[in-house]
């Protein structure tokens, strides 16, 4: 499992350091507590990937797609599904296996819809105040 740790003046630092270290990967699942900064290092993220538009919360959208150099970028937010069928219906498999970046947040429900090779990634506080980011490939441990 790999790790870093940074304080929220150094995420743009620490979302260079995650896409350098994960490669080729394009599909990561978040976990975290509620306000811990899921949306907020997807969007440092984002503007590492060239994004130029807003990123915010896809709460209540489901998903944001934003333009980038290397295509699209897909943002869900899966907190608000009740089942796994929504996000069936709203084609999510399509975008998880299009080879575009997808960040999935509350990931839980969707879990056996993500592709194998998904990188799973957890986000949490630690008591000083910075955060702790880990990731690894394959299912949720």
């Amino acid at each position: 499992m790999d790790k870093l740790v940074f304080s929220l003046d150094e995420i743009t630092q620490a979302a260079r350091q995650f896409l350098s270290a994960v490669g080729e990967r394009r599909v990561f699942a978040f976990h975290a507590e509620m306000g811990v900064g899921k949306t907020t290092f997807i969007k440092a993220v984002c503007q590492c990937l060239g994004v130029n538009s807003p990123v915010n919360s896809p709460t209540f959208a489901i998903i944001n797609e934003y333009q980038s150099p290397q295509g699209a970028v897909y943002h869900f937010d899966m907190y608000r599904l009740k089942k796994p069928s929504e996000a069936v219906d709203i084609g999510c498999e399509d975008y998880f296996y299009s080879g575009c970046y997808c960040f999935v947040e509350w990931p839980e429900l969707v879990a056996d819809l993500l592709p194998d090779n998904c990188c799973q990634v957890y986000l949490c506080e630690l008591p000083d105040g910075r955060r702790q980011l880990t990731w690894q490939d394959g299912p949720t441990v």
